[in-house]
């Protein structure tokens, strides 16, 4: 095999015949015949076993000089995480630390330097150069450049925007450049691409749609009955298979808009929706997309850890698309009901959120920004009836948010982050723990002292304490985030 991977050439051209689900992602298999790579899960007539040459990342296959599949579209295929959070020697945890760097780089369309990403990380970039490719078989450079013109494919694909921007979004600050690279690698231009896609009809605006996919299961059912209990009137909304919101200025870009994502029935896939203001940022709402929704989750070892627990398969951890509001929402609900704080969300953005203009007439308001709410007096905020002591954190919150928006960068180690919010005055480990939870996507979460995960432990094992929770739940890690789910869901369904 022509990658770092667990499975030899025989197994994974098992997976391929086999058109295994569970290894979208985290497979793709190059034809020597066509010089085309797939994911497993592609529909074309199985090549023969001696054409094919087996990858862990498109970045490799393109290495290798084999160009994406104009079918399977390698560039909708969640990631592959299955490392994330874990424990490895120095080297390799360096090393994915730097591609999921440079992963954010593309989505984001920042020029950093690998002499920035290196500094960043503690090394040089000669050593960050070489653990690089000994790790993902492909340069740091070569490995950015597959992520940003797999997005530009996807722009161009799923999209009607103009190719300057689409060449801009994905982070090629030339539109020659742009070009030269997107022949070099697919061998042919951008606007011939374009030109084989076929769009549907215009809806009456100019929103940017694309898709995006994942690993199947995915518990629709609990993922929307979380969104639809917590969603903030005027903020959010959920409707069916759709949920829609608005995105405050300083959110995901620098510019407010809002946004909207349906699940298909038919195929395990979002359909994405948002405003053309946001275009020029569309990596950036695609990463954090996939974040809000848990998109690149392992589904099938999650639920092997889990088996303990009721639940049905695919449960996903909901994310957030902005983690000030999550931050806000977490302090408002501190010892009170879901449905509690909600009201009191609600009420905050009456008074502080900003208007937007939507396609829908029950998503008007954009959470309040940090700037809005560090500049508040106290007594404006505790007169909607959140108490002085919560008011009093939410302004100290907003004032340090700079400080902790800085901790909360993708795959980012969840201690420094609880370390720094428990120094802010209001803030305890329960809140500490359930935003790193949520906004920082820790999957190996476990919220100290709450009431819900302890009633349920001890309705399901018999456990009536902390320590004794703590001690349980070391089976269920690394992802014990999930494991709070199940036990939160256990409790609704025996109501």
């Amino acid at each position: 095999m022509t990658c770092m991977h667990s499975l030899d050439d025989t197994a994974a051209y098992q997976v391929i015949t086999a058109r295994d689900a569970r290894f979208d992602g985290r497979l793709f298999v190059g034809v020597t015949s066509t010089g085309i790579y797939c994911r497993p899960i592609c529909r074309v007539r199985t090549p023969r076993a001696r054409n094919c040459r087996f990858f862990a990342t498109p970045a490799q296959a393109e290495a290798a000089a084999f160009r994406p599949c104009m079918k399977c579209r390698p560039e909708l295929a969640p990631a592959a995480n299955d490392y994330a959070w874990s424990v490895m020697d120095a080297s390799r945890t360096l090393a994915r630390q730097a591609a999921q760097a440079l992963d954010e780089q593309a989505a984001s369309g920042d020029a950093k330097s690998l002499v920035d990403v290196a500094g960043h990380l503690g090394v040089s970039d000669r050593h960050l150069r070489r653990i690089f490719q000994t790790e993902h078989g492909v340069t740091p450079l070569q490995y950015l450049q597959t992520r940003r013109l797999l997005l530009a494919k996807q722009l161009l694909t799923d999209t009607r925007l103009p190719v300057a921007q689409v060449a801009l979004a994905s982070g090629f600050n030339s539109l020659r450049r742009f070009n030269a690279a997107f022949v070099d690698s697919y061998r042919m231009s951008p606007s011939r691409l374009r030109g084989e896609v076929e769009f549907a009809p215009l809806e009456g605006d100019s929103a940017v749609t694309i898709k995006l996919a994942y690993r199947a299961p995915y518990d629709t059912a609990s993922m929307l009955r979380f969104l639809t209990q917590r969603a903030v009137p005027e903020v959010e909304a959920v409707e069916g298979l759709r949920v829609r919101r608005s995105l405050r200025a300083g959110a995901i870009t620098p510019m407010a808009g809002w946004l909207e994502i349906e699940f298909a029935t038919n195929a395990p896939v979002v359909h994405v929706r948002f405003a053309p203001a946001l275009a020029p940022a569309s990596g950036r709402v695609v990463a954090a997309v996939r974040r809000w929704l848990d998109l690149d989750a392992t589904p099938e070892t999650i639920d092997a850890a889990l088996a303990s627990l009721p639940g049905a398969p695919g449960l996903r951890l909901p994310g957030s698309t902005d983690a000030f509001e999550m931050a806000v929402r977490a302090v408002l609900g501190q010892q009170v009901t879901v449905a509690g704080a909600r009201t009191l969300a609600k009420r905050l953005v009456e008074r502080f959120g900003e208007p937007i203009a939507t396609p829908w007439d029950d998503v008007t308001r954009c959470f309040p920004s940090p700037e809005v709410l560090a500049s508040t007096p106290i007594e404006r905020i505790a007169e909607l009836g959140i108490i002085r002591t919560r008011a009093a954190a939410i302004i100290a919150i907003a004032l340090a948010w700079n400080e902790v928006a800085a901790l909360l960068a993708t795959h980012a180690r969840p201690e420094p982050l609880i370390e720094r919010l428990c120094a802010i005055k209001g803030i305890g480990p329960w809140t500490a723990h359930y935003l790193a939870m949520r906004a920082l996507g820790w999957p190996d979460a476990f919220p100290p002292n709450d009431v819900a995960v302890l009633k349920a432990m001890n309705q399901l094992f018999g456990i009536d304490s902390q320590r004794g929770a703590d001690v349980h739940a070391q089976t269920w890690q690394p992802w014990r985030a999930y494991a709070v789910l199940r036990l939160w869901n256990s409790l609704e369904k025996a109501l």
